[in-house]
This record gives structure tokens, sequence and C-alpha cells, in this order.
């Protein structure tokens, strides 16, 4: 009997990750949506990208395009150590995510990653300007940016600026 116990088939219910998996144990990743289809792709939210903590060790820059794998709330936590003085201080800034979400959440009661992807998707730059021409007169023309582009930048200029306007006590009607 103690050998057909063992060759049972497992439960269905217990090999399917990510049910349960929450950012901190208080936040879903189920609900999310990504409003901007042309984003959907890059913004890492789906199942397959929910983690308990935003530190993976993921090697994200090895290949190509891989960097889109990379969960948003990791890639927002990673740009907080982009200066000198915050390089390889990986829990702290993991700190300050965790503090800068729980404030997220006391003032609109809504969950902090929709937020997190709703600034990214509204801050990404849509249009930019290339030079075109050569050796002499040089002309800039207005170019669309691609999707992996519109998303890079967003934590890097966002982050900065929700935080000190949480931090500061003001906040936009």
């Amino acid at each position: 009997m103690a050998a057909a116990d063992v060759l049972a088939p497992p439960n269905p219910e217990a090999i399917q990750p990510h049910h349960d998996v929450k950012l901190f144990n208080r936040w879903t990743f189920e609900d999310i949506t990504v409003n901007d289809i042309s984003l959907a792709d890059y913004i890492g939210v789906q199942a397959k990208h929910a983690t308990y903590v935003p530190h993976t060790a993921g090697r994200y820059s090895v290949k190509r395009f891989r960097k889109a794998q990379c969960p948003i709330v990791e890639r927002l936590t990673n740009s907080l150590q982009m200066h000198g003085r915050n390089n390889g201080k990986k829990l702290k800034a993991v700190t300050i995510t965790k503090h800068a979400m729980e404030i997220i959440h006391l003032l609109t009661d809504q969950n902090p990653v929709q937020v997190i992807v709703d600034a990214v998707v509204n801050s990404g730059p849509r249009e930019d300007a290339t030079r075109i021409g050569s050796a002499g007169v040089v002309r800039r023309q207005a170019v669309d940016i691609s999707p992996l582009r519109r998303v890079k930048p967003s934590p890097c200029i966002s982050l900065p600026l929700v935080l000190v306007r949480l931090l500061s006590g003001t906040s936009r009607p």
C-alpha cells in the first residue's frame, strides 16, 4: 500500500503555480490590466511574472528583448539603484519600493501594482526626434518610439517624481 501511495498522481491543484503569489504577500497580480495594447507584451505583470519580492536575480540583459520579461515592479526597484551612491543596495531599494507601495495603497485604495502599470503607460514618451542628414546640414525629424523604448525610461522618470510627491504630502486631484 505504501508504494501505491507514493506512485499516485499528484493533485492537479498543487501543480498549478502562480495562483496565490502576491507581491509582499499583499497585492495580487491577477486583476492587473494594461490599457495600451502595444505595451502589453513589454510590461511584465502576467501570472508568469508574479513574484513575492521584486528580487529575482534574473539575467535579463543576456539576450536581446529579454528585459521585457522582467517584472515591472522589479524594473522599478532596479531603477532606484541607478546612481553611484545606490549601486548594489538592492535590499534597500526593495524596502523603499515596499514602503512606497504601502503609501500608494493608503492614498488611493487601489492595487499599487495597477497604479504603477498605469504610471508607466502614461509616462512613456510616444515620439522622439532623430537627426537626418550627413556632413553639413543636419535637421531633426520626428519619429515614433518602439514599445520597449517607451517602457524603458518610465520607471527612471516616474518613480522619483511619485516618491517626491507622496513624501511631500501634496497630491493631485
